[in-house]
Formats: structure tokens, sequence, C-alpha cells
């Protein structure tokens, strides 16, 4: 399971952060041992964006679908750290990754 996680552009946690951080945890008690991961999704919407963009789909259009297209670069980004590294093992505290 992958969770998006809305650090500030400084890097930090904020509220949002925090609120991804608990939905994480309350996921990985339900549905352990499936491993939960959280993922940086700063600036997913922008890259959205600027695919539809791309693609040669309006603003207006983009509306109804841009959470979906920023979900894509979230697991996306994911799957690329995950090739890029060896998994790890999953750990009690879902923030590590």
């Amino acid at each position: 399971m992958v969770v998006g996680l809305p650090r500030t552009l400084a890097d930090r946690i904020g509220p949002a952060a925090q609120d991804a951080i608990d939905l994480a945890d309350a996921l990985a008690q339900r549905i352990g041992p499936t491993p939960v991961r959280l993922v940086d999704e700063r600036l997913t919407t922008v890259s959205a964006q600027r695919s539809l963009r791309q693609a040669g789909i309006r603003a207006k259009e983009q509306r109804a679908v841009i959470d979906q297209a920023a979900a894509v670069a979230i697991l996306q980004t994911w799957l690329d750290q995950r090739r890029s590294t060896a998994p790890g093992p999953v750990t009690g505290n879902v923030a590590d990754g």
C-alpha cells in the first residue's frame, strides 16, 4: 500500500502530513502484514497538470482527473525509488518509507 506524504516545500511535516502518517499507521494495523509505504507527494499535482496539458487535456477537463493523475505520479515515484534501492524490511514506523 502506498500513501502520499504531503511534506511542506521546506521538507517538514505539517498538519496534512501528520494526518497522512496517522492514516498510514491505522492502515498498517488493519492490513498487516501488507506493508504501508509513505511517499513524498510534493509537486505531484504540478507534474500531473503538466502531463495532462502535454496530452492535450484542457485545464477545465483536468479538474475531473487531476487527483487520479497525481496518484499515478505518487505510485510511479515509489516504483522508481524501489528500482533504485533494495526494498527494506517492514518496520513499525511507516514514516521511514
